[in-house]
């Protein structure tokens, strides 16, 4: 009698291209020296994707290094096509993080990510799937992928939320904030008492968060 299955194996090798738009800072004093720089990957919210790069200068750190001199990080703030979410692009994200590192002066044991709403979202997402690229990261007023915390455990998080933000309730931040507790993390949440969904983009001015980044470090 014939069998009703028999074995087989596929064995096939597939090409890939990514492309992404994206806006780099580099600091004052890159390429003077061998030094190597931390970096920042900034994620913006649903609003500015597109294809129009200029969106991403209206807030956040593609706005602050426009306006400040002395900002001492190399940062990354890529452009999501209006197709997609940040969320479903963790393999094109760590794809431009590679670009980067093999083409600029950067520290990889200084690599931060942070972003607001879909990018905070993100924020989370991307960390989650490299956990261990990132030395520290800051979702700001989003909530994030509760069945991943268990992988960001030993990842520093500063969550940054608005009490009034009624697209994200903030009981949605605190919840993730101590489901992240409970799988070992140890989370930092600031909330602003006053702040609505959008009025967040004030935490990216404030130089308390970038001189957090850089207490944090993988190297041993």
């Amino acid at each position: 009698m014939n069998p009703r299955q028999q074995a087989g194996k596929m064995d096939k090798e597939i090409t890939k291209r990514l492309q992404l738009d994206y806006l780099l800072h580099l600091p004052a004093g890159y390429g003077e020296s061998d030094h190597k720089w931390p970096l920042i990957l900034f994620l913006h919210g649903r609003g500015e994707r597109g294809s129009d790069l200029n969106l991403l200068k209206k807030y956040g750190i593609p706005k602050l290094v426009e306006e400040q001199d002395d900002f001492p990080f190399i940062t990354v703030s890529p452009q999501c096509p209006d197709t997609t979410l940040w969320s479903q692009e963790n393999e094109l994200l760590h794809a431009l993080l590679d670009d980067i590192i093999a083409n600029y002066a950067v520290d990889e044991n200084r690599i931060y990510v942070t972003g607001i709403s879909m990018g905070g979202f993100g924020t989370w997402n991307v960390a989650a799937a490299n956990p261990g690229r990132f030395a520290a990261i800051a979702p700001i007023s989003s909530t994030g992928p509760t069945d991943k915390l268990h992988l960001l455990k030993d990842v520093p998080v500063w969550v940054s939320h608005g009490g009034k933000d009624t697209t994200v309730p903030v009981e949605q931040a605190e919840a993730l904030i101590e489901a992240h507790r409970a799988v070992g993390g140890n989370p930092k949440l600031t909330i602003y008492p006053e702040g609505g969904h959008a009025d967040l983009v004030c935490a990216f001015t404030e130089m308390e968060l970038y001189e957090w980044f850089l207490k944090h470090s993988l190297a041993k």
